[in-house]
């Protein structure tokens, strides 16, 4: 249900190995449109290892770019792999007070096992690393 959603919404990264299902990212809008989150990477498990994470990430990351171009990017994430994709597409740690306020995007934390750690920080620290592509930052490149 959610995936066809996303797809609806024209937000969604579907990746296929002929008709398999083999991964998926969404892109979401936050703080009105100042910010948009690249979420949800899946890469069944037979098709890890093949560059295929990177390759939904970039395809998240360029179609942000094209529906939002003056958005700032985020995501946050524990996980070694995706810091280094992250960082290969110009994302930067940044501390969460960087992010958008937006109490819609917070509240998505909530179903986290890490969230008591957001809570007790006052939403300073949490167990992910916060990323951030911020478009102003990279003007020589697009241009």
């Amino acid at each position: 249900e959610y995936v066809i959603q996303k797809m609806k919404e024209g937000k969604a990264i579907i990746a296929l190995c002929g008709d398999e299902f083999a991964g998926f990212c969404y892109i979401e809008s936050w703080g009105n449109k100042q910010y948009v989150a690249n979420s949800g990477l899946i890469v069944v498990e037979k098709f890890r290892a093949r560059g295929l994470a990177k390759r939904i990430k970039k395809a998240a990351f360029q179609l942000s770019r094209l529906r939002w171009p003056n958005a700032k990017l985020f995501g946050l994430t524990s996980g070694g792999a995706v810091m280094k994709i992250n960082t290969e597409l110009g994302y930067v740690p940044v501390p969460f007070s960087e992010l958008t306020d937006d109490e819609a995007f917070w509240k998505g934390c909530e179903s986290c096992c890490n969230h008591d750690v957001l809570v007790r920080t006052g939403r300073r620290y949490c167990i992910c690393t916060a990323m951030l592509y911020d478009p102003e930052k990279h003007d020589n490149e697009n241009k």
